[in-house]
C-alpha cells in the first residue's frame, strides 16, 4: 500500500517554543502555502481513504485540499510534550529537560511522552491500516509522525529521525 504523507503548514508560534499536541494557530501565509501542497498531491490522486490528526492545523489543510471529512484518528497527533508545551525551550528549567536532549528517542517530556512512545502509536496505526484493502492512503498530520511513518518504513533509522524531518506542507510517500 503506498501511504502518502502530508506535513501541516506553517504554525504560528514563536521560534523556540515547545509545542506538540497545542491546538496552535497557523500562519497568515495559509493559504499560499496550502495551495503548493493541494497542487503537489494532485500527482498522487485518488486516494482511496484519507486520514488526518484531529489536530485543526492538518484538519484545515486536509479541508483545504478537497478532504473536510477525512477520518481524523487521535494515534497521528503530534509529540505529547505535557508541561513543556508553548514554553519556550531556552528558558524552561525543568532538569528532565537535559536528560531529554541526551536521549529525545527514549526520555519522556514531564508529563508527555517520548518519541518511543509516539513511534509505537504511529506504528499501531500503520500496521492496522496494512491490514485493509486500500492502495493509496492520505494521511494529513506533524513532522513526528511523518519520521515515525519512515522509520515504520525502514526508510529512516531512529537515530537519524530528526535528520528527516519533512517541511511545513511537505508531501512524502512510502510503502507499508
Amino acid at each position: 500500500m503506498e501511504v502518502i504523507l502530508i506535513r501541516h503548514t506553517s504554525v504560528d508560534v514563536p521560534p523556540g517554543v515547545c509545542y506538540g499536541q497545542t491546538d496552535v494557530p497557523l500562519k497568515a501565509t495559509f493559504e499560499l502555502e496550502a495551495a503548493v501542497t493541494a497542487a503537489g498531491l494532485k500527482a498522487f490522486l485518488p486516494f482511496d481513504k484519507v486520514y488526518t490528526s484531529p489536530l485543526t492545523r492538518c484538519v484545515r489543510l486536509a479541508a483545504y485540499c478537497g478532504y473536510p471529512d477525512a477520518t481524523r484518528d487521535r494515534r497521528i497527533m503530534e509529540i505529547n510534550f505535557g508541561a513543556w508545551e508553548m514554553k519556550p525551550f531556552q528558558t524552561n528549567d525543568d532538569p528532565r529537560l537535559k536528560e531529554w536532549y541526551a536521549d529525545y528517542l527514549n526520555v519522556a517530556a514531564t508529563g508527555g511522552e517520548s518519541f518511543a512512545m509516539q513511534y509505537q502509536r504511529v506504528s499501531q496505526f500503520l500496521y492496522e491500516l496494512k491490514k485493509a484493502d486500500y492502495q493509496r492512503v492520505a494521511i494529513f498530520a506533524h513532522g513526528g509522525v511523518l519520521i515515525c511513518a519512515q522509520i515504520y518504513a525502514g526508510l529512516v533509522k531512529p537515530e537519524e529521525a530528526f535528520s528527516a524531518l519533512t517541511p511545513y506542507g511537505g508531501i512524502i510517500s512510502i510503502e507499508i
